[in-house]
Parts: structure tokens; sequence; C-alpha cells
């Protein structure tokens, strides 16, 4: 068969197995039972770990969706998130409450609660969150940001490239397409620049298209601007407040993220999610802890 024709059987047979929003693995992954008006169930699951906690951008996303579902208004435009205790896989209830209902702004808070090992209720995860119609937005856009310089995506390395940045369980590399711009790799050679910068191509796995649930987990999603700086293992977020500018054009997304302060064991890492349409997304920062010596 020529070459040509091989290359186009590999896309039809790739476009069969695309997963759509609404139908992937994260979609499911994140959906919650309503088990009254406001309380959800949900099972997290294990497939969004690093290192022996749930991720948490995927956290986000599950309150996000049920704040959704709360909410009168279905997109997140900004959305404050303080992580309590790490969370692990396994049943939580997410409990919402509407703090305000307006023509085009409504706000809610979230909570997601697990059972610790005494069988007490513990909460792990507390957010607040406006929410409106990122369709109804004007068009008119005044900025300097630029978008990120990265490489190809054949040009840039994923995990299929190298070992696991940490020990322990990296089971969420497994359902993303990251690629990442080999400048800001030093650290995987042993030979961190000192920048505390990370950039990467985003996407999920199986093919999903971006939207703005997916983009609460891009902002958190690549490995921490702390190995650019010479640290290495667990860099917990203590808090994350994100953004999320314009519904995103389909593609893949460019992720930047830069931590210019490391003081009194905490660090900040500001991100940037950029689409195919070259236009600003999302913006998000959050406070970690660094894990020094």
């Amino acid at each position: 068969m020529p070459e040509a024709a091989i290359a186009a059987a590999e896309r039809a047979s790739t476009a069969l197995v695309t997963a759509s929003i609404g139908d992937s693995e994260f979609d499911r992954d994140t959906a919650l039972t309503r088990r009254a008006p406001g309380v959800y169930d949900i099972d997290l699951s294990a497939g969004w770990t690093i290192i022996s906690a749930v991720n948490g951008g995927y956290l986000l996303a599950v309150l996000g969706r049920a704040l959704a579902d709360a909410l009168p208004h279905d997109d997140p435009f900004t959305i404050s998130a303080h992580y309590l205790t790490a969370s692990q896989p396994g049943p939580a209830t997410v409990r919402t409450d509407v703090v305000r209902s307006g023509r085009t702004l409504s706000t809610g808070q979230a909570s997601l609660f697990q059972y610790d090992e005494n069988g007490a209720e513990v909460e792990r995860i507390r957010v607040l969150a406006s929410y409106g119609d990122l369709d109804a937005l004007p068009d008119d856009v005044r900025t300097t940001a630029k978008p990120p310089v990265i490489p190809p995506i054949d040009q840039c390395f994923g995990s299929e490239d190298g070992p696991a940045p940490v020990d322990g369980s990296s089971a969420i590399v497994d359902r993303l397409m990251l690629k990442l711009d080999p400048s800001t790799l030093g650290w995987a050679l042993g030979q961190p620049s000192g920048r505390g910068e990370m950039r990467a191509w985003f996407g999920l796995k199986d093919g999903r298209e971006p939207d703005p649930l997916s983009l609460l987990l891009a902002v958190d999603a690549l490995p921490p601007t702390a190995f650019e700086i010479g640290l290495r293992g667990w860099v917990p977020t203590v808090e994350l407040t994100v953004h999320i500018r314009c519904r995103p054009a389909p593609g893949p997304l460019r992720v930047s993220i830069v931590t210019r302060n490391l003081a009194g064991g905490f660090l900040e890492e500001d991100a940037e999610v950029w689409d195919s349409a070259d236009r600003l997304v999302a913006q998000s920062r959050q406070l970690a802890r660094a894990r020094l010596g």
C-alpha cells in the first residue's frame, strides 16, 4: 500500500476512536450523581493520581461540574479553590450552595468530603466560583499577552520518552497528551535550568477536544516548575485560582507556567493556556508548598 494511503488509513482509524465531549474518560470520571438538591456523590478515579494523591486540576473539574449543575449558568468564569487535605481515590460527596443568582453572573460555593480511616468526615477542598455564559461575552480583545513560543509537537517530549518524573503513581500521564518543551526539561537530565519555567502542548489522550471544564485540568497538569528550580518530589497545592476567558477552539492547547519567587517554603505558579486560534483562554495562579532539602 502506498505511504500516503497508509497515512490516510491511520488517520481514519484514529478518528474512529476519538472521544467527544461528554463521551470520554475525563467526562465519565468527573460525572456526579445528584443525591439531593445541591448534594452529589462521586467515586474519585485512581486514573488521575500523581504520587499517592488525586490531581488538583481533576478535583477542580469535579467541583466545577457540580457547580455547573447547581447554578443557573453553565460556564466557570473564575473559580478559587483551597486544598485542605489530600484527596484519595474512592467515594466522595460534594455539597454546593448558591450564594447569588444574577442575570449574567451567578456565584456558588462547593466542598468535597471524604471519610478518613476512623469513619470521620473530612473536608478535602473548598471552592468559591462565579459562572456565566462564555458565548455571550463581547468579541473585543485588547491585550499585550503573546502566545508562548513552543517547538512543534513532534519536537517536544512526553512521558513515553523517559522515566516517570517522581516516585509513586503517575497514572494521570497515561490520560494526557502532554508534550514538553525541551528547553524546560533540564530537570529530567539532572541539569535543571533554575528558571522555574514549564511549557507544553496539552490535550486529552483519547482525543476529546478542550472545553471550559478541561481547562480547569490543564492549568494543573504539567510537571511542577519546582523541578526546573532544582527541587524534586511532591509540590502540594495550597490555593488555586483559575480565570476562564473564552471557550477554546478545537485542537491542542499550549500551556506556559512560570514561578518567579520561592520563599519560606512556598512558591507561586502563574499559568497561561492558549488555544489553536492563538487566544488566551485561561489564566491561573496557585500557591504551592515546596519540599526543600
